[in-house]
C-alpha cells in the first residue's frame, strides 16, 4: 500500500479503520508491541522513546534533549487552552488535541471511509467541549512537547514550551486549525475541497472568513486544497456564481461543476463537496443553463456519499436528494410551496436538543459565541422552508413548528434500502441547509457570488464579521469534516495507546 494510503492515525473522535478497495486500512503507525516515540521525524530531527508521564528518563524532542523531572507530591503537568478556526476568531467543537508518540502518518488525499472513535498512538488526548475548550491532565513533566489540534483533515502540529509541574495554559496561535498547507512545524494539513459556486449564496467567501489563505484556493488544476468550480452555466449570462479568479490570484477560469463527474477520477479527488445555492435547480426540467444534476451526476454523488465523502447541499440543491431514486431519497420529503401566510423575517428557529447530545452542544455553542440569544434558539433571516418532513435516515439539527421547516440536517451515508432495515454503519456524511448568508439572496452579509465579481473581488464584508448565520454554517462546515459517527452518540476521545 501507498503512503497516501494510509489513514491518519486519530481525526476527531479518531478516524477509524475503512475498507478501501476492498483493503482493510490499519490505523496507528508501526508495530503494535513498539515503544512510542514522540511526534517530529524529520521534520524535527528525529525521535526517541519517551518516558512514561511524569516519570525520568530521556525525552528526546528532535535535536534537543529535555530531561523529565519528578513533580513534588500532589503536582503534576497539563496543558489546557481553546480550540479555534483558522482565523483563530471562533472556538471550534469536538476538534481533538494531543500529544502525539509517534510520527504523523500522511492521509490519504481522496475519498475514504474516516469513522472514529479508533486508538491513537499518543500520550494523552482531549477533545474540545462547546466553548472549544480541552485539558490535557497525562502531559510529560518536561520543557517542550509537540501539540497537535486536529479536526477530520484539518490537522496542524506545534512545537510549545511548558512548565513542568504546572498547569499550562496555551495561547491560541498554537491552538488553532491551520490557514494553509504550510501552516505548522513540517507543514500542515486540510481536507481537499470542491466548491460549487452559485449566483445565490458565496459559501467560497465563508471559507475565507474561517480563515484558509486565499493561496489555498485554485482551479483543480493548481495545488490549493480549495478548487473552485462554477456551477450552472451557459444561462445568458446573468445567473450563475463567480467564474474566474482575479488577477491578483491568477485570473484563471473556474472549470465547470461537471467536470467532478465527467472526468473520471476527479469527485474522487476529494474529501468534501460544496454546493452553494444556484437560485434554480439547474436541471433538465428548469431550462436553466447547462443541467448538473442528471441521473448519472446524481447516482455519482451518492456513491461518492455512501464511500466517505462529504456533500454539502445549500437550498435548491436539494435536487441532488430529491431525484436520487435510491433509499437516501427517503430522507427527506421536499417542497417549494411558501407556507401559507409566508414567512416570518427573521424566524425564530429552534435547535434540537432532544436526546442529541451534539444539539445540545450545538445550542450551548451558538450560545457561547453570541449568534443566539436565547440557548436553543436561533433567528434565521430570509428563511427557505424546502423540507417538510424528515425520516429516520435524516437528523434534524435546526427546525421551526410554525411554519414547519428542517433548515439544517444530517444523513449518515450510505442509509437503510428499507424502513423495516437496520442502519447500517455510516461511513460518508451528507449536509443539507435553507440558511442564506449572500445578499444576493436578501441575507445581510454583503458578500456576493457573481461572475461580474471575479474571486475573492466579492467578498466585500470584513473577515472577522460573521453573521449569526454564517456562525452556524461555519459550525455545519467543520461538523461535515469530522469523523463519522452515529449521530445521537455522544463524541469521546479517542483511547491513548503509548
Amino acid at each position: 500500500m501507498k503512503p497516501r494510503a494510509l489513514l491518519l492515525s486519530v481525526a476527531l473522535c479518531a478516524m477509524g479503520a475503512c475498507s478501501l478497495s476492498g483493503a482493510k486500512v490499519s490505523l496507528g503507525n508501526g508495530h503494535p508491541d513498539a515503544g512510542p516515540s514522540v511526534a517530529g521525524g524529520s521534520a524535527l530531527g528525529g525521535s526517541d522513546s519517551v518516558a512514561g508521564s511524569n516519570a525520568t528518563g530521556g525525552f528526546n524532542l528532535g535535536d534537543a534533549s529535555v530531561e523529565p523531572v519528578t513533580c513534588p507530591a500532589g503536582k503534576h503537568t497539563s496543558i489546557s487552552g481553546t480550540v479555534f478556526d483558522p482565523a483563530g476568531n471562533t472556538p471550534l467543537y469536538n476538534a481533538v488535541v494531543y500529544i502525539p508518540a509517534g510520527p504523523l502518518p500522511p492521509f490519504q488525499d481522496a475519498v475514504a471511509c474516516e469513522t472514529c472513535p479508533d486508538p491513537v498512538k499518543a500520550i494523552d488526548d482531549a477533545l474540545s467541549d462547546a466553548n472549544g475548550d480541552f485539558m490535557l491532565n497525562d502531559v510529560p513533566a518536561v520543557t517542550a512537547v509537540d501539540l497537535v489540534v486536529q479536526l477530520g483533515k484539518w490537522r496542524r502540529k506545534k512545537r510549545i514550551a511548558i512548565t513542568p509541574c504546572a498547569d499550562n495554559k496555551i495561547d491560541k496561535e498554537f491552538t488553532r486549525l491551520p490557514r494553509d498547507h504550510t501552516d505548522g512545524d513540517g507543514g500542515a494539513d486540510l481536507p481537499k475541497i470542491a466548491l460549487s459556486t452559485g449566483h445565490s449564496d458565496a459559501l467560497e467567501c465563508l471559507l475565507r472568513k474561517i480563515g484558509i489563505s486565499d493561496s489555498e484556493f485554485t482551479t483543480d488544476a493548481g495545488t490549493g486544497r480549495v478548487n473552485l468550480f462554477v456551477g450552472c452555466v451557459n444561462d445568458n449570462g446573468d445567473r450563475f456564481g463567480a467564474n474566474k479568479f482575479a488577477p491578483t490570484l491568477g485570473g484563471q477560469s473556474f472549470p465547470s461543476t461537471n467536470k467532478l463527474f465527467d472526468t473520471t477520477g476527479e469527485l474522487d479527488r476529494y474529501d468534501m463537496v460544496i454546493f452553494s445555492c444556484e437560485g434554480h435547480k439547474c436541471d433538465k426540467a428548469s431550462g436553466i443553463g447547462t443541467a448538473i444534476q442528471t441521473p448519472t451526476h446524481i447516482a455519482q454523488l451518492v456513491d461518492f456519499a455512501n464511500r466517505g465523502g462529504r456533500v454539502y447541499l445549500d437550498h435548491d440543491h436539494y435536487n441532488w436528494l430529491n431525484h436520487s431514486n435510491v433509499p437516501i431519497e427517503k430522507a427527506a420529503q421536499f417542497s417549494s410551496m411558501t407556507p401559507d401566510g409566508g414567512i416570518p423575517d427573521p424566524l425564530s428557529a429552534k435547535i434540537n436538543t432532544n436526546n442529541f447530545p451534539k444539539g445540545q452542544s450545538f445550542a450551548q455553542w451558538l450560545l457561547g459565541i453570541g449568534a443566539s440569544k436565547t440557548l436553543g434558539q436561533l433567528d434565521i433571516h430570509t428563511a427557505r422552508t424546502s423540507v417538510e418532513s424528515l425520516t429516520f435516515r435524516a437528523q434534524s439539527w435546526i427546525y421551526s413548528d410554525d411554519p414547519i421547516g428542517f433548515f439544517y440536517f444530517t444523513i449518515g451515508t450510505p442509509v437503510a434500502d428499507a424502513d423495516s432495515d437496520p442502519t447500517p454503519a455510516a461511513c460518508g456524511r451528507v449536509v443539507f441547509t435553507d440558511l442564506h448568508v449572500s445578499s444576493t439572496d436578501g441575507g445581510d452579509s454583503g458578500d456576493i457570488s457573481d461572475q461580474g465579481s471575479p474571486f475573492p473581488n466579492g467578498c466585500v464584508s470584513p473577515k472577522p464579521m460573521m453573521t449569526a448565520q454564517e456562525k452556524a454554517l461555519e459550525f455545519m462546515i467543520f461538523d461535515l469534516s469530522s469523523c463519522v459517527q452515529k449521530e445521537t452518540d455522544v463524541p469521546v476521545p479517542p483511547i491513548v495507546v503509548k
